[in-house]
């Protein structure tokens, strides 16, 4: 589930990518994700004195009705209502982008930008229905899990306390694990992943750990035995806990009994891994998949760096494998893998997080059926989760969770 941490870099986007970086992180208001609009007097930019620039609409709902003065969301520096201002610039801007993209153009939507997809994204794709977070609330988030049926969403960040709970609408519960490295504490968190018994797990990179805390943020485990760098978490339908190590190139499984808080046994499931980072494992299949992270001389060398997506059967035999450059060769698409899911049939879902796009593999039966699920309002997706026909999503450029909501229902490519 977890996702390399760093920015994207902006040197090898394309004019198309450029274009969408502008809409999606210049033109659109990162409080309620809706754009900026010169015609629509509550969504016109204005200027913060801290200048950070948020939608009319924003301020006014975030100011105090009397003191009229707000916090801003980003920088938590005070600012009065009365010393903003319209923030032409980004107007100028919009307009020169609207006077310059045909009509018919949708340049906002990233599967239609230097990707070429033609009507792959329908009507009936995923669409953004919720958004939470943001600077402050998350900061530099790196892994999401859903508990269960209750819908409720955990998330690791860089905060002061390392894991936030939020409500499935986005309202936060609680928080716990502070910095450090103490009995319950978190050093350098990475991805989160929750038990059928309702135990979160936590990568610890900084503590060189496997984390183990109820639900409410009570420490009930932490196992250290020989990992030099666990990165990406998931537990299969038995509650084993599976562990990439990205330097020591395994994948582990953890057997715990959580009412004691006792580690039963650690073994090595897979050992020939290189630099293993995102793991999910399919509770209706039992397969597990990870994302490789190969070096330059295991493939031709190019601008980005090349990925490998393993799929074993419960059992950690090979069932399915493929990589970035292989998918570049079969598929008109430039596709970079860097994080893997299960839908709930048991099909794959890859993140592309240079692109903002979230795809679909298919079952892998018959080799992949390379299906885009969502191509709006991400910026670099790093986390994900499938439940009940919704994409929970976790986006660490903008510091968000985002979910959207549809069956998966876009034309597949051929």
């Amino acid at each position: 589930m977890a996702e390399s941490l760093g920015s994207p870099s902006r040197g090898n986007l394309s004019p198309e990518g450029i274009l969408r970086d502008i809409q999606i992180n210049l033109l659109e208001c990162k409080v309620c994700f809706e754009k900026f609009s010169t015609q629509q007097k509550e969504r016109k930019p204005q200027n913060l004195s801290c200048g950070h620039v948020l939608c009319l609409e924003c301020i006014r709902a975030l100011s105090h009705p009397l003191l009229r003065k707000l916090e801003c969301p980003f920088c938590r520096q005070l600012c009065s209502v009365d010393s903003t201002s319209h923030c032409q610039a980004l107007s100028d801007l919009q307009e020169l982008l609207l006077s310059r993209t045909p009509p018919s153009s949708s340049a906002p939507q990233r599967a239609k930008a230097g990707l070429g997809l033609d009507a792959s994204l329908t009507s009936t794709a995923p669409r953004l229905c919720t958004a939470f977070g943001g600077w402050g609330t998350l900061i530099n988030p790196t892994g999401i899990a859903v508990l269960g049926s209750s819908g409720t969403i955990v998330v690791v960040h860089d905060g002061e306390k390392r894991v936030a709970v939020f409500s499935p609408q986005g309202r936060k519960l609680h928080s716990f694990g502070r910095r450090g490295q103490g009995s319950g504490e978190i050093c350098f968190p990475v991805d989160v992943a929750v038990t059928p018994c309702g135990h979160l797990v936590v990568t610890d990179a900084g503590d060189k750990a496997v984390k183990v805390f109820t639900s409410r943020g009570n420490h009930v485990l932490t196992v250290k035995d020989s990992f030099q760098m666990p990165w990406g978490v998931d537990t299969n339908s038995c509650g084993h806990i599976l562990v990439s190590d990205i330097k020591v190139g395994t994948l582990s499984q953890l057997k715990v009994d959580y009412t004691r808080g006792l580690a039963l046994e650690h073994q090595t499931a897979i050992a020939d891994l290189q630099h293993p980072r995102a793991v999910a494992c399919c509770w209706v299949t039992g397969n597990t998949a990870v994302m490789e992270h190969l070096t330059d001389d295991t493939y031709p060398p190019g601008r980005h760096q090349h990925t490998r997506l393993r799929v074993f059967t419960k059992d950690f035999h090979l069932l399915y494998q493929t990589d970035s450059f292989s998918l570049t060769l079969q598929f008109p698409v430039r596709l970079h893998m860097s994080g893997v899911a299960f839908d709930e049939d048991g099909g794959v879902i890859v993140i592309d997080s240079n692109q903002g796009m979230i795809w679909s593999l298919g079952k892998l039966q018959n080799g992949p059926a390379l299906t885009p699920l969502v191509g709006d309002h991400l910026i670099r997706p790093v986390g994900l989760v499938s439940l009940n026909n919704t994409l929970v999503v976790l986006d660490s450029g903008d510091h968000t969770v985002k979910s959207f909501s549809a069956k998966y229902e876009a034309g597949p490519m051929i």
